[in-house]
């Protein structure tokens, strides 16, 4: 059973824009952390941002500070993550992960391409 669906990713060109969206279809997402990974071809998956369960701890990675954003909507049981000003090296599957356990989600393919 997936317990954690993304949904959101596609093609853009750089400098395009992505909202990526989490939700948990069987799992409050309230009382917990939530986090979005990435991994790219032939490259082990990475965290890119996380963010507390209630939103007062934010943290991005180098390469995505000042043009991502994660937020989230715990009455909508979803998170997000917005991406601006996007690059080719952004393209990756990215995968939302609820919790500090593993549940995972099966990923939504971002690529970035002229």
């Amino acid at each position: 059973q997936v317990r954690v669906v993304e949904s959101g990713g596609g093609t853009v060109q750089p400098g395009g824009s992505l909202r990526l969206s989490c939700t948990a279809p069987y799992d409050s997402i309230r009382s917990v952390p939530m986090s979005w990974y990435r991994q790219a071809p032939g490259k082990e998956r990475e965290l890119v941002a996380f963010i507390s369960k209630d939103s007062e701890l934010i943290r991005l990675t180098d390469s995505v500070r000042g043009r991502f954003a994660i937020s989230r909507d715990n009455d909508k049981n979803t998170v997000y993550l917005q991406m601006n000003n996007l690059k080719p090296e952004d393209t990756a599957i990215y995968y939302c992960k609820r919790g500090l356990g593993n549940d995972w989600g099966q990923g939504t393919q971002v690529t970035v391409s002229p």
